[in-house]
């Protein structure tokens, strides 16, 4: 049972996510030759201020 994990920040609408939630659905199921009924899909939502790179948060860029 494949579990993809996805983490962005908070901003994409429903529509966007139920779009990657099918099409990469699809993908990983053709690729990996499983049934689409295996593969989970976890998007975790990560607030800016809670997100550091190069050093910096997010929120302070």
């Amino acid at each position: 049972m494949p579990i993809l994990r996805l983490e962005m920040h908070p901003g994409r609408t429903l529509e966007q996510k139920r779009s990657f939630v099918q099409e990469v659905t699809r993908v990983t199921a053709e690729i990996l030759a499983c049934p689409p009924e295996s593969v989970d899909i976890v998007i975790t939502e990560v607030a800016r201020e809670s997100w550091g790179k190069a050093g910096k948060l997010v929120a302070d860029r």
